[in-house]
Formats: structure tokens, C-alpha cells, sequence
């Protein structure tokens, strides 16, 4: 099993459904309240890539895809269409998201992406940021590219100084979703694609 950092083919990829699930017990008591927990602290998210085949040439693309993976044995990168980017466009922010509060000491924060602000936001840790993508700001100021590295297996960025005592540094990027076909096989034919009909394609988000 390995990961291989190749994306799925993006032409492909936006034209596909899918988005993040959650897995949350729920018991109705004898008083008809109910009980609610939370099985997953992170989503995980699913998606269909076949509604995005829309010509032979995707078809073989995927195929070739599918089969340099092995099926579900090996992970790969994924474009969400939608959730791709922390200023939600193709370019990025430095202010962004925040990912740290410095300390004096501390040079070594993961990126993060958040989601809602006034009763409990979700804090997503990102670990497969685009590389070139990434800008770092500390104290409102961006720092050069000479100021910081960042490691695209992880997300996890190290700034050249430590920042100072509740100094805030913030960052913003683009990403890929870690994942793997959901499926050993691939029910393809000609005949249903030029009748409308779409492929079953399920991929689903892995945790590295």
C-alpha cells in the first residue's frame, strides 16, 4: 500500500457529486429527547467521479487511473470543485486562516481550514497543500518565501523565527483531498455512456 501524489484527472474531477459525511449516534429516549454523539471528530469525505466522464477520452483516462492504483491499494490526490481553496478562488490569501498564536518558541504550525465562527466552527487539518500555493503572514505582515518551509506530505509549515507571544500567524493556500477508489472494479461500456447513463465511481477520503 503507498500513497502516490498524482492528482485525478481535474477536468474529470469537477464535474463530479459528492462532499463530507459525519457518523453521529442517535438514541431517542422513553420521553422522546434524544441523545447525540459523535463517533468521528474529523468529516471524511465521498465522492462520485463518475458524473464527470463526459467523453471516450475520459473514459480511457480514468481507466488508466484506475488500474495504476490497483483499485482501492493505492491513495491519490483529489481536487474538490468546490472546497479547494481557503479565500474560496483560485488565489489565495496571507490572511486567510489562522493557524497558530505564537509563544516565543514555537516554529511549527499545521494549516488548517475552518468552517463557521459563532457557535462550535470545525477546524480541519490540512496535509495535502498545493505546493507554490502556500503564503504566510505574521502580525498581519506576509513573510517571504525565504521565511518559511513547508513539508506537502503533512501540511505542516516551520517558520525560519519563532513569532512572538500571542502574535498571530496566519496562512492561506490551496489543497487536494487524500483518497482511493472505494471499488476493485469498474463497470464501463460504451453503449451506457451514449445512452446518458453515467458511471459508479466512488472515492473516498483517506487519513495518512
Amino acid at each position: 500500500m503507498a500513497f502516490h501524489a498524482i492528482r485525478f484527472p481535474i477536468d474529470i474531477a469537477l464535474g463530479a457529486h459528492g462532499g463530507p459525511e459525519r457518523a453521529t449516534d442517535i438514541v431517542t429516549l422513553e420521553s422522546g429527547r434524544e441523545e447525540r454523539n459523535q463517533r468521528w471528530a474529523q468529516s471524511r469525505r465521498r465522492y462520485n467521479a463518475g458524473y464527470g466522464v463526459k467523453s471516450r477520452a475520459d473514459l480511457l483516462a480514468v481507466l488508466a487511473f484506475f488500474e495504476e492504483r490497483r483499485g482501492r491499494l493505492h491513495g491519490f490526490l483529489w481536487r474538490d470543485p468546490l472546497d479547494f481553496s481557503t479565500s474560496g478562488t483560485a488565489t489565495p490569501g496571507p490572511l486567510d486562516e489562522l493557524i497558530g498564536t505564537g509563544d516565543g518558541t514555537t516554529r511549527v504550525f499545521q494549516l488548517v481550514r475552518r468552517y463557521g465562527a459563532r457557535f462550535d466552527p470545525y477546524v480541519r487539518p490540512i496535509t495535502k497543500p498545493v505546493a507554490g500555493s502556500l503564503r504566510v503572514a505574521v502580525a498581519g505582515t506576509e513573510l517571504p518565501g525565504t521565511g518559511f518551509t513547508l513539508d506537502p506530505d503533512t501540511g505542516l509549515v516551520t517558520l525560519k523565527t519563532a513569532p512572538a507571544l500571542r502574535t498571530e500567524i496566519r496562512a492561506g493556500f490551496l489543497f487536494d483531498v487524500p483518497v482511493r477508489f472505494d471499488t476493485d472494479r469498474l463497470d464501463m461500456a460504451l453503449t451506457h455512456f451514449d445512452a446518458g447513463e453515467w458511471l459508479d465511481i466512488p472515492i473516498i477520503e483517506v487519513r495518512l
